[in-house]
């Protein structure tokens, strides 16, 4: 007896101090403790949820943002096993809460796939919350257990109460702790919403339901279940777009184990919108699955051109960028061992997924264009388009090459090019008109920081084929500044600068242009914006001086602030700044660039979904939903931060 007590306490210790090591090093486990680590918790517990539906065992998730701002999870899966675990004499619920890596993804016995990248999931979020209680429905009773201060139970894992025999799943609440969130534990309604969503399209016929209960007057719900899933979900990508084709090509098939999703249709856009999963985990870098899709594509377009006598004899091949324009595509792999590699970790490395990937594919598709002619013959069409102006564009895009790193004359002649040739600390701005251009050339620091002036408004891209693009001399001047090529040709390590600041006035016009060039850098340098490259700078709004008094200030919010703090007796002169041209070099260089006391934002793409749509609306063809968008927004807007 006295034995299995010391054996107790030991295995408590250890399973104490693996819970105190997540609490020390939050980042390892979770990513970041910031807005996105908070969130990161509740798709931990509801992946849980989503391998008992991969299992075939759940058809309904709910989660619930209560009035404290903690989060419920419920699901009818089997629930937990209650049971008592060999390895650490304990229930089973206990164990899967306190002990790291115990869950049933460990093991090969508890699912053949499982949704997620850690399979830590329960544990880790005990261990960074204030409390948890978890509720096991299962044989017609209901087990209870509570958790707290991190991770400790409060007591053993007891029966309730009795439920109907027929009841099973788990329902889990937890509070995450402020002093581990300590920037935020407020849950962000849409953050939560759009990630929903795409789990309802990734799993057809899963129900998941999604309720705010914080606002007493106003509470929020919304439901998801897609019997269609990826077909449904180019359905919605593609609401405001011009298909092709009418029919949504929706593929699917399983070859050892692994299976593949695939749904597309082409639209008459020129960009290419492929989306990517691995057990419901989003890839943004692709993998092995995406490899696998695209090589099919292409080469069953081609053979079906050339056999359709569409493509002649002497006409070169299409390439990959050519049968891609205008395609929205989802690639969805659910694999029982995925290997993740590249600077995220979200790109699958798994080798064998390629064949597989490409024979399922490609089987269907192929199958497709034979029973569709009207869709193949359109499809081709636009892909043969395509590469002619591809053709054009590459004569366009010999002239934004640089011909060798020592050549100064290679690179833009507006281009005032810093004096270091280390990338890691050099800075290029690019601003907008001649003559702020100017100001900033001169009150620059010319070792670090480049300024390339732009003329007017660039080409809005989302409207345009790379011909012309390429044709375009403000894109080509940024292409060859920057280094990095582009297309296939791209190359992120040749990236002459660090920093790229787009520096534009702060009205309307300024706006526009600048978003603009999000527009440009998100579709054709998109690597720059998700690695951190692109920033806006931010003039001020006015300059105020009363004595010898001179303060620069950004927004109305803060003039007014400022204001305040003037003695009564003083009338202080304001200057209210409508472009960058109307500072003089050190007043630029004391307010917008000087690296002391410079604001920089920085540009990132949280959902890159919902980026691509918003772009999409504003920047495309359709003005209705620009209109829209406008009319939506447009009561929040106090200070548009593109």
């Amino acid at each position: 007896m006295e034995e299995n007590k010391q054996h107790y306490d030991a295995s408590d210790i250890q399973v104490l101090e693996g819970l105190e090591a997540v609490r020390k090093r939050p980042g390892m486990y979770i990513g970041t403790t910031s807005s996105r680590g908070l969130h990161h918790l509740v798709w931990e517990i509801v992946d849980n949820a989503i391998d008992e539906a991969l299992a075939g065992y759940c058809d309904d998730i709910e989660i619930i943002i209560n009035k404290d701002n903690s989060i419920t999870v419920k699901d009818d899966g089997r629930g937990i096993p209650t049971g008592i675990h060999a390895k650490t004499g304990l229930s089973t619920v206990e164990t899967v809460y306190t002990v790291l890596h115990a869950g049933g993804k460990f093991g090969g016995g508890g699912y053949k796939v499982s949704g997620g990248l850690h399979g830590v999931g329960a544990s880790v979020v005990n261990a960074l919350s204030s409390w948890v209680e978890v509720k096991v429905y299962q044989n017609g009773k209901i087990h209870f257990i509570r958790f707290e201060n991190g991770g400790h139970p409060v007591g053993k894992l007891e029966v309730i109460g009795e439920c109907s025999l027929d009841r099973t799943g788990t329902t889990v609440t937890f509070k995450a702790d402020p002093e581990i969130f300590t920037e935020t534990t407020e849950y962000d309604y849409e953050v939560l919403k759009n990630r929903v969503r795409e789990l309802a399209f990734l799993n057809k016929g899963l129900r998941i339901i999604l309720c705010d209960d914080r606002d007493e007057v106003e509470k929020k719900r919304d439901e998801f279940v897609y019997e269609g899933g990826l077909s449904e979900y180019v359905q919605w990508l593609n609401a405001k777009k011009d298909p092709i084709h009418d029919q949504i090509i929706h593929l699917e098939g399983i070859e050892n184990d692994i299976t593949i999703e695939v749904a597309l249709q082409y639209n008459t856009d020129y960009s290419a919108r492929v989306y990517s999963f691995v057990n419901n985990i989003n890839t943004p870098e692709g993998g092995t699955h995406v490899d696998g899709v695209k090589r099919a594509l292409t080469n069953i377009i081609n053979n079906y051109a050339r056999n359709a006598n569409i493509l002649k004899e002497k006409d070169d091949n299409l390439s990959g960028d050519d049968v891609q324009e205008g395609i929205t595509l989802i690639v969805s792999c659910k694999h029982p061992n995925p290997q993740f590699e590249g600077q995220t970790k979200t790109k699958l490395g798994n080798a064998e997924v390629r064949k597989v990937a490409s024979n399922i594919f490609g089987e269907g598709f192929e199958r497709f264009l034979m029973e569709n002619p009207d869709s193949a013959k359109a499809i081709v069409e636009k892909a043969m388009t395509a590469a002619k102006a591809r053709v054009a564009a590459k004569k366009a895009r010999e002239l934004t090459r640089r011909k060798g790193a020592l050549e100064v004359s290679s690179l833009p002649g507006k281009l005032a090019d810093c004096s270091s040739k280390d990338a890691s600390i050099s800075e290029i701005y690019i601003v907008e008109g001649d003559s702020a251009g100017g100001s900033a050339k001169q009150g620059r620091d010319s070792k670090t920081q480049a300024i390339l002036p732009l003329r007017g408004k660039i080409l809005n891209v989302e409207k345009a084929r790379l011909d012309r693009i390429f044709g375009n001399a403000e894109i080509r001047s940024m292409i060859t500044a920057f280094g990095t090529g582009i297309g296939e040709e791209f190359d992120i390590s040749k990236l002459r600068y660090h920093k790229i600041v787009i520096m534009t006035d702060a009205d309307v016009d300024g706006a526009h242009i600048r978003i603009l060039l999000l527009t440009f850098f998100y579709r054709y340098f998109k690597p720059l914006v998700e690695q951190g490259y692109i920033y806006a700078a931010q003039p001020p709004l006015y300059q105020i001086k009363y004595s010898n008094n001179v303060k620069y200030v950004y927004s109305d919010e803060e003039k007014d602030e400022y204001m305040e703090t003037i003695p009564g007796n003083v009338k202080p002169t304001i200057q209210r700044y409508k472009g960058l041209g109307e500072m003089n070099p050190e007043q630029l260089w004391e307010t917008t660039m000087n690296p002391e006391n410079r604001t920089l934002k920085k540009i990132t793409i949280d959902d890159a979904v919902q980026a691509d749509q918003v772009l999409s609306e504003l920047m495309g063809e359709e003005v209705e939903p620009r209109r829209q968008f406008i009319e939506q927004n447009a009561k929040d807007v106090q200070n548009l931060d593109i």
